[in-house]
This record gives C-alpha cells, sequence and structure tokens, in this order.
C-alpha cells in the first residue's frame, strides 16, 4: 500500500474508534476510489472471471438442502493429523521480520487443497501485490464463506472483495464447501458437530486460516472471517469458537450460532428466528462483530441479524460490566437503497457491533456485482464496509 492510501486508512480507522462513522466511511470511500488506477498506475484492477449467474431455488435450499447427509467421518480417521496442503508443503517457522519479498509485484489468485482432521476444503486464495524487494509487512487476510450453490469464484466475482483488497493490501481466503459435505455446498451451521470449537467445520476452517496465516506473511492479529447465509452463519459459529484466531466477524443475511440443532429447528429459525438461546454462555468472548440483514429476506428471517448483534451486545456487557451504548443514523446507498446503522460502543467509545438494516432489500450481497449470484447492486457497500470494520478492530492482546 502506497503512503497517501495507507494514511486515509490509518484515518479512516481512527474516525471509526471515535464513533465518527460517516466520516470514516467517506475517507475510506476516498481511498478505495483512488484505487489502482491512481495509486498503483493501473486500470484494470484484477478480479476473478465472471462466474455465470447462479438460478436462484426457492426457500430453505438456499441454506439448508443436503439436511439429512451423514457427513462426519468414520471415528477411526476423526483422530488430530497435521495439515496438509497439496502441492504446497508445510514451511518451518522463520524469522518473519527479516524475510524479504520473494513473491511477484503482480498480485496472484491461486487454487489450493487443505486436510485437517479427515477433511478436504478446495480453497482459492487472493494474494495482493507485493513490494519488490522491500521487507515484508504483515498484511491482514479475511476468510470469505460462500452461500449455498455458490463457489469461491462466484462468491469472489459477486462480492468483489479482491478489488477492495487489492488497493488495501489484504489477502483473501475463499475456502469451498464440497458436495460431498452438503449436496449444494452449504455450510453445515444447523448441526451440533459443526457448531463447536475442534470439531467439523469449525476445526477445519480455522487450521486453514492459521496455515495461510504463517505460509503468506499474514499479520496474526487482522485474520477475520465473513460470509453470506449458511456461510454467514458459519462465520459466527467460527468467530465464536475461535476468538483468539479471528480478530472480527462478518455476516450478511445469517443466523447466529445455536440457533439450530437439526432440521426442524432450522427452517423454524430460518423462517421466523430462533426460539433457541444463542449458544456461548455468560462470559464467552465474542469478536467485534458487523451484520447486514435486508428486512425483506424471506429466506432468512431479519430477526436473525438481530439476534447475532444482540449476542455480541450482551457479551460484551457480561466482559465490561456494562452494556454497549447505541447510535443510530439513517442513510442510503449511492443507487438510493434506505438502510438504518446502528453502532454499539463500550465504555471506551469503540465500536464493538455494527448492524446494517437494509430496508426493501431481500436475500442478497449489499452492494455487490451482477456478475455473481445472489447479489443486490444497489444496496450499500457491505464488502468496503466490512473491510472498513475490520481493519478498525486487530485482535487485543
Amino acid at each position: 500500500m502506497n503512503d497517501l492510501l495507507q494514511k486515509l486508512m490509518i484515518n479512516a480507522t481512527e474516525l471509526t474508534r471515535n464513533g465518527q462513522l460517516q466520516e470514516a466511511t467517506q475517507a475510506i470511500q476516498r481511498a478505495l476510489r483512488g484505487g489502482a488506477s491512481e495509486v498503483f498506475g493501473v486500470s484494470d484492477p484484477a478480479t476473478p472471471p465472471p462466474a455465470t449467474r447462479a438460478s436462484i431455488p426457492s426457500g430453505e435450499a438456499l441454506v439448508l438442502d443436503g439436511l439429512t447427509r451423514v457427513i462426519d467421518p468414520p471415528p477411526e480417521i476423526v483422530e488430530e493429523i497435521l495439515p496438509e496442503r497439496s502441492g504446497v508443503a508445510v514451511k518451518e517457522a522463520v524469522d518473519l521480520d527479516s524475510v524479504e519479498v520473494d513473491s511477484p509485484r503482480e498480485e496472484r489468485w491461486l487454487d489450493g487443497s487443505f486436510t485437517h482432521q479427515g477433511r478436504t476444503l478446495a480453497y482459492k486464495l487472493y494474494l495482493p501485490p507485493g513490494a519488490t524487494g522491500a521487507a515484508i509487512a504483515p498484511r491482514p487476510m479475511v476468510v470469505m464463506l460462500h452461500g449455498c450453490t455458490q463457489g469461491a469464484a462466484d462468491f469472489a466475482t459477486g462480492t468483489q472483495m479482491n478489488a477492495l483488497a487489492r488497493d488495501l493490501g489484504v489477502v483473501v481466503l475463499y475456502p469451498e464447501q464440497t458436495q460431498h459435505a452438503n449436496a449444494q455446498k452449504c455450510w453445515n451451521w444447523f448441526k451440533p458437530q459443526h457448531q463447536q470449537r475442534g470439531r467439523g467445520e469449525p476445526a477445519v476452517l480455522a487450521a486453514l486460516a492459521q496455515t495461510i496465516t504463517a505460509e503468506h506473511h499474514v499479520d496474526a492479529a487482522r485474520v477475520y472471517v465473513a460470509g453470506l447465509s449458511a456461510g454467514g452463519a458459519m462465520a459466527d459459529i467460527v468467530g465464536r469458537c475461535y476468538p483468539d484466531v479471528f480478530a472480527a466477524v462478518g455476516v450478511h443475511s445469517g443466523l447466529p450460532r445455536g440457533s439450530a440443532t437439526d432440521v426442524m429447528t432450522a427452517l423454524s429459525a430460518m423462517r421466523s428466528g430462533s426460539a433457541l438461546a444463542p449458544s456461548g454462555g455468560a462470559g464467552s468472548p465474542v469478536p467485534p462483530t458487523i451484520v447486514f440483514h435486508g428486512d425483506a429476506d424471506a429466506t432468512v428471517h431479519v430477526s436473525n441479524g438481530a439476534a447475532i448483534i444482540e449476542a455480541a451486545r450482551k457479551a460484551t456487557g457480561q466482559t465490561n460490566g456494562r452494556m454497549p451504548s447505541a447510535r443510530t443514523a439513517e442513510g442510503h446507498s449511492g443507487k438510493g437503497q434506505r438502510y438504518t446503522r446502528t453502532v454499539y460502543a463500550d465504555e471506551a467509545g469503540r465500536s464493538t457491533a455494527e448492524y446494517w438494516q437494509l430496508h426493501n432489500a431481500g436475500h442478497a450481497w449489499s452492494g455487490g456485482s451482477s456478475r455473481g449470484s445472489y447479489t443486490n447492486p444497489t444496496g450499500a457497500d457491505a464488502s468496503a464496509e466490512m473491510l472498513r470494520f475490520f481493519l478498525a478492530h486487530p485482535l487485543r492482546a
């Protein structure tokens, strides 16, 4: 990242911490408008090839298809194993402060495979351009979890996260669910074995994030996770299971951890909100969380977004002995989509949670590209706002 862009992002971070959200958004928009053409001297920021827009099935298939598939491997292969990556060896520990850049100046869009506890995931990895000949500065990373029927390339295209990450020097990791695990490639957020630390999908996703962090000189204090729909539900689970790995969480049109334990409770939670209390317990840490949810979402009821925020708010109150205060503002995107943004801050004035209720919006990534599936191009830019929120929240020691 060049000096001008870095200064603009530092300014945006300080404004966010001070509660000046409109000014922070304007600052990051100025930084991003500089983009590749002004900052890097090119006019076509790299982005994955366009994906064919997926047909949108109705109802629960978007979040739940494949509910009855048994995906746990036999007990004899569930034992802890060392992470393995196809074609790339796990590197020995080195003094990263002395490492010189060995990557090309141009960004890279890589394919990989990762195995942990008998589960294997394919993934795509976006690496922003390096500065040739200079010492590597540790970079932040966002782990992006797609929704049902989507894949890594489609999700990257729809969210346009790579284009933003290029300008901000952010690594982006896109794990991809397998059809063996779920017929429609949904993350299995509704099964208890995938809602716990050290088990199932949360364990493999956290291990993958840690491996990429070590291999690509990512700043371990600035690793974040975000997702859409079933991916958003899994992002909330992973963030709450591994608050020592993920510094902040972004959930778009998802459900809270523990909102379902089987098929029937999952369907109920999607249609009208969960009757179950979100799991975690008193005093359980919850990373800073930003949520986007359309109030016209006919697939996942909007009350689920509010429940994620309420769980984060209560966790902060239990930790600090005081419930976060709220500031609410109305606004609209550049294309006219209205929203209400509520920010919750702790006693020191630091934001701990942020909720964007998107008015008259359905089950789609706000501000995304129509070249990807399940996007709402007229909405507020969820990708840019998540990055703003993430970069203002490094992991606390």
